[in-house]
């Protein structure tokens, strides 16, 4: 494995840099061309490239895990170059006030200083296996999108002459060497890698690259490759353990510590019985901010913080941490904690091009298949959240949330991939509206990748902004929550203030020209929407709006009981009002209709554990770029025009 610091955040390539944009339908060229001079099948080289980056060259900058190119070549030592300290936000993982906070910073190392003293595996320099085999310069092989599909190329023929086995043209006799080229060390990743780019090739793929390169893998229907060959690759056998994962998924059990440390205190997570305690409601979304590595050390220190699952970048490898049945500390609320499933994902926030690989895209969509189809979650962007969607628990903690994944999560090709794709649901003119931008087309400006006051890098964003005013002049929309004393929003790449994501759905508050309002935070907030490039589509959904008679109703961020539900023994816990008005006449999205819960569990022995249930029932509403929670007494629910 890579040493913790090997993984830093990278710097993405010079967006000043003039990009020379080759003639569509030059890369096809070019596939066929390497294919050619090594003899591999060409399908069997789209495939490969397509798991990795979706043929995308991402202007030469590396991905996570230090790959460059469609055939994400990676070479970790030379994206060390350009790393940098990403500074993290902090919040109390746990969310739970009867337990002192325990913040989640993480410590990330500033410098890759000594990085290079660790050794390095094999799958983070198949760059430099590829400038040996092709005789080109590693920079080359950085650079040019042609050089890189001949590396790739390189490695799969040495692949399957190290195999014993004959270039043949034959796709399905390739198996073991695609197995190979995943660099998974252990067989199970290894095969479900392959699997993966086998089935890419059995049913094609075609797209249109971020340089304009139109791409196309034709279909081979009733293609069946040679599977036994993953057997000959020498791998390990991967610490399957009380995994619960999908069998279409290569995961492994490295569990976290659950035991005491000292005072009483103890970690990492909490012991419980899900879904027969309480039922498991919604799956988050996380970015690792660090390298596999250092993520993993992470989740094996009992005084720290933990999650269910962490996905690799590389190859999409699983590892599970914690029981589904128990608690993992993760989101920063307590009350998300206690019903939800935690998923980190080997990732940067600030780094918008280092690209996550189309194998962990499809790893972790099914993973969060297998999970909704488990707990009957439904998969939608109010069940299905990132940690920036998750909310505060009180008016003091909602500027300490964590922000990622990030505006450059692509949402939209994350629910294809789960199969529910967002498409329009109702007629132009509807009274809902479901957050949908070109994702690759979408590129507003973000500063705070590199520094407060610098542009990031021009990037494909799920998200769009919001303002005061149907004008881009016109100021952004204010969140008081983040700044109590008033000030404005800001662009800045960890600024949810104004922000509403891929997939959110919105009530429509009016429109005008090209300009759609939607109720945000209280307030109308205006984003860009023109009929000939629309950044959102037109959707049925359930509103609610505030009862005739009170002019606001209090807004919440977690779902608790009344006072009086609280057995003896057992502290009630406030339910704190956000600084936020839901006004009268306003309106908002349903998700779900809750009671008030409460999981008492300051101990480490389980026996005074309790589950606490009111009688209150709430409402988790989409209320501004995080959801929220009102309480159904205090609203109703309206039809929103069809």
């Amino acid at each position: 494995m890579a040493s913790a610091a090997l993984l830093l955040p990278l710097i993405a390539a010079d967006p000043s840099a003039p990009a020379e944009q080759p003639a569509s339908g030059a890369l096809q060229r070019e596939f066929a061309a390497a294919a050619r001079q090594y003899r591999v099948p060409a399908d069997v080289l789209l495939g490969v490239s397509y798991l990795q980056s979706r043929w995308d060259t991402h202007g030469g900058a590396p991905s996570v895990s230090g790959g460059y190119g469609p055939m994400h070549l990676t070479d970790v030592t030379t994206a060390l170059a350009g790393v940098r300290s990403a500074a993290q936000s902090t919040e109390d993982a746990r969310g739970d006030t009867s337990r002192p906070a325990r913040t989640t910073e993480r410590p990330v190392a500033a410098t890759p200083s000594g990085a290079t003293d660790a050794p390095v595996p094999a799958r983070l320099r198949t760059l430099e296996s590829a400038a040996r085999l092709t005789g080109l310069p590693a920079d080359t092989l950085r650079q040019s999108p042609e050089a890189n599909v001949r590396g790739g190329a390189a490695l799969l023929a040495a692949a399957q002459k190290d195999l014993g086995r004959p270039p043949s043209g034959d796709p399905a006799d390739w198996y073991g060497a695609v197995a190979r080229f995943s660099g998974a060390d252990d067989a199970a990743t290894a095969a479900v890698y392959a699997d993966d780019v086998f089935a890419v090739i059995k049913d094609g793929e075609r797209r249109t690259t971020d340089s304009g390169q139109r791409v196309t893998l034709a279909a081979t229907p009733g293609l069946t490759p040679d599977t036994s060959q993953v057997t000959r690759l020498g791998l390990r056998k991967a610490a399957t353990g009380p995994v619960e994962c999908p069998r279409t998924v290569a995961c492994e059990w490295i569990p976290a510590p659950y035991e005491e440390f000292g005072d009483g205190d103890y970690g990492n997570h909490d012991k419980a019985d899900r879904p027969a305690s309480q039922s498991v409601d919604s799956i988050v979304l996380h970015d690792t901010e660090g390298s596999w590595d250092t993520t993993i050390k992470l989740v094996q220190d009992p005084t720290y913080v933990s999650w269910h699952y962490t996905l690799r970048s590389s190859d999409g490898h699983v590892a599970q941490h914690v029981a589904l049945k128990d608690v993992a500390w993760h989101a920063g609320n307590w009350y998300t904690n206690a019903k939800s499933v935690g998923i980190e994902q080997e990732g940067f926030l600030v780094s918008p091009d280092a690209w996550f690989t189309e194998a962990m895209y499809r790893t972790s969509a099914r993973l969060v298949k297998y999970l909704a189809d488990r707990y009957d979650i439904p998969l939608d962007r109010q069940h299905i959240l990132g940690h920036d969607n998750v909310p505060g628990t009180t008016a003091t903690t909602i500027a300490g949330m964590h922000t990622d994944p990030g505006p450059y999560w692509d949402w939209a090709h994350y629910f294809q991939l789960l199969g529910k794709p967002f498409t329009a649901t109702a007629r132009a003119n509807s009274g809902v509206v479901t957050i949908r931008p070109d994702y690759a087309a979408n590129q507003p400006v973000y500063t705070g990748c590199v520094s407060a006051a610098e542009a990031c890098a021009p990037h494909g964003s799920a998200a769009v902004r919001l303002h005061t005013a149907p004008a881009e002049s016109a100021p952004l929309v204010k969140d008081i929550g983040l700044r109590p004393g008033g000030d404005e929003s800001t662009i800045d790449v960890n600024d949810g203030g104004a922000r509403a994501t891929t997939g959110q759905q919105y009530a429509v508050a009016g429109r005008q020209g090209d300009w759609t309002a939607i109720w945000y935070l209280g307030q109308k907030a205006w984003f860009n929407d023109p009929a000939r490039h629309p950044t959102a589509v037109h959707s049925k959904g359930t509103v609610l709006t505030p009862k005739p008679g009170p002019a606001e109703v209090p807004v919440y961020g977690r779902a608790y009981p009344e006072a009086s539900a609280y057995p003896a023994g057992v502290p009630v816990q406030a339910q704190a009002v956000f600084p936020y008005k839901l006004l009268a006449g306003q309106r908002y999205v349903v998700g779900d209709r809750v009671p008030g819960e409460y999981l008492y569990a300051p101990t480490f022995d389980t026996s005074v554990h309790r589950v606490v249930r009111g009688k209150e029932m709430y409402y988790e509403i989409q209320f501004g770029h995080r959801v929220a929670y009102v309480k159904a007494a205090d609203v109703r629910l309206v039809p929103a025009p069809r």
